[in-house]
Order: structure tokens, then C-alpha cells, then sequence
């Protein structure tokens, strides 16, 4: 029997994010219209609106529903923001990134996930998104200026050359700590050029291996 995936997005997003008080519409619709399916493993489309993460190879996850519409909303993405992702994964995060903003760099430690994130997006035909492999730890190769950062790894600290990237106004949203724990945080650049920084939630992520971020894949308390 043939699943039916905009029966199930609809679900999700009513009972996954709504129901936990994801209030932002543009969050709310992207990932109404991106297909989660379309970002899992072959063979695993059927468990793609589960509460959870999932492996995607590689030693990656795709992250549960609810945490990436939590980053989307505390970042404040909107309509012709210029938004960089660290952690490209499967390509999922910056789809739905890709429905709200105007363009959406991302970049991927994995030349291999980033190849098959590059092939899912053009498939879909998500043209404003583009992935590249390497350390994304300090933030897009070459430099760039971003209205929103999102990264998909725990760091042990929120790395310098993120907050560098950060356009006035901007909004940085990461977990920080290691294998002891996790919170989630968000970094506001304001107008002086400092930044505020506050909690958002516990959680649980990859860490973030690179120049930057952790040296290995087990970074220690």
C-alpha cells in the first residue's frame, strides 16, 4: 500500500511542532511542503515523520522534526534572509531552510553526503541552495555575511569565525558541549557588534568536528 507523506507532514506538523508550540508560519508551511521522505535513507521513507532522528550514513543524523523547526523559529528566518547552514546532513534542514529564505548556503563535512544532498535538492528542483564539503566549523570558505547561522553539530563553544559571519542584527543558533551534555543557544549580533547570547533548550547532537569545533568524533567532558 502506498504511503500517503502529505497525510503524514500534515500529522507532524500538527502534533509534533504546533502541539509543542512552534507558533512561526513560514516554519510551519515550509515543512509542510518540503518532503522529509525525500532526505532519509533508501528503504526508511515509511519511518520519516517519526519523533526522532534517524541515521543517514556516514555517522549522521537527520534531526527529529521538532528541533529543526525549534532552530528555523529562533533564528527568525524570513523572506530574503541570506542563511548559512553548518551540517548540511541529508539536505533536509536547508530544503525547508530554502522555503523561507532567499538563498541558503550550506556546507557538509561529508563529500559524500553532500554530493547525495545536492542531488536530492536538484531533484526537487530547490534551486537557491548550494552545499559544498569541508570544515564548516568556521564558517562559509571565503568568507560571506549571513542573516541567520545554523549549525547542526555540538561545538564546545560557539566558534569565532561563525560569529564573524554574522551580519549586524543577525541570529546564530547551535548546541554547545560534549558528550556530558548539551544546550542548545542562540547569538544575537547587536548593533555595537557584540553579541547576546542565551538558552534555549537541552539537547543532543553530532558534535562538531573541525578547526574550530572538536578535534575528533568523541569529544570528552
Amino acid at each position: 500500500m502506498k504511503q500517503d507523506y502529505a497525510e503524514q507532514r500534515e500529522r507532524m506538523v500538527a502534533t509534533q511542532l504546533i502541539a509543542r508550540g512552534i507558533h512561526s508560519e513560514a516554519v510551519l508551511q515550509a515543512m509542510r511542503t518540503v518532503p522529509r521522505e525525500a532526505f532519509v535513507e533508501p528503504g526508511f521513507e515509511e519511518f520519516a515523520y517519526r519523533d526522532s532522528a534517524m541515521a543517514i550514513g556516514e555517522g549522521q543524523t537527520i534531526s527529529q522534526p521538532f528541533i529543526v523547526a525549534l532552530m528555523m523559529e529562533a533564528a527568525e528566518v524570513t523572506a530574503g534572509d541570506v542563511v548559512l547552514e553548518i551540517g548540511a546532513g541529508s539536505g533536509y534542514a536547508a530544503a525547508v531552510l530554502s522555503r523561507i529564505a532567499a538563498r541558503v548556503s550550506a556546507v557538509e563535512r561529508s563529500e559524500v553526503l553532500a554530493r547525495r544532498a545536492r542531488e536530492r535538492l536538484a531533484a526537487l528542483g530547490y534551486g537557491n541552495v548550494e552545499i559544498v564539503a569541508g570544515d564548516g566549523s568556521g564558517g562559509w570558505p571565503g568568507g560571506g555575511c549571513f542573516d541567520a547561522i545554523l549549525v547542526a553539530a555540538a561545538g564546545p563553544d560557539v566558534p569565532p569565525g561563525l560569529k564573524a559571519q554574522l551580519a549586524p542584527g543577525g541570529r546564530l543558533v547551535m548546541p554547545v558541549g560534549d558528550t556530558g551534555g548539551q544546550t542548545l543557544v542562540k547569538v544575537r549580533r547587536v548593533p555595537n557588534g557584540a553579541f547576546d547570547q542565551e538558552k534555549l533548550a537541552d539537547v543532543a547532537f553530532v558534535p562538531l568536528v573541525g578547526a574550530q569545533g572538536w578535534a575528533d568524533e568523541e569529544p570528552r567532558p
